[in-house]
């Protein structure tokens, strides 16, 4: 699976076009998401539901739930540094799970929870020789 990752653009078939992480409020999912990482959120109170935009796809949406469950699709967001992305992770809020670990040949990762307990991981590729 993480084989085929490249540092530029990683593209391949049936891509992932839209994710929807469950929180229980949208105006703090705006903060945390925006403040870590950067993205860009746009509230749709009419829907209970807050889109986002990462600068690249896919988007996706948070939607409004009254719990957030543990469990289920665990996706990775690529950064450059791990180790910086998981400290201001904690100051926002979130929790490490997994510190960075090497996935041999291919690259790193981690996985934290956010502040309403969704666990997400992070991925950095290993930089090819050239």
């Amino acid at each position: 699976m993480w084989s085929s990752l490249k540092p530029e653009v990683m593209i391949v078939g049936n891509p992932i076009v839209h994710l929807e992480i469950p929180v229980t409020d949208l105006s703090k999912a705006r903060e945390f998401y925006s403040k870590v990482f950067g993205w860009k959120v746009d509230l749709v109170p009419h829907m209970d539901y807050a889109l986002f935009e990462t600068g690249t796809p896919p988007g996706g949406g948070f939607n409004k739930v009254d719990k957030v469950k543990a469990g289920g699709c665990l996706f990775y967001i690529s950064v450059v540094d791990i180790e910086q992305k998981l400290k201001e992770i904690e100051r926002a809020g979130g929790k490490t799970v997994r510190k960075k670990t090497e996935i041999p040949q291919m690259g790193w990762d981690a996985t934290f929870t956010d502040v309403f307990g969704n666990e997400l991981g992070l991925f950095t590729p290993m930089q090819k020789s050239r």
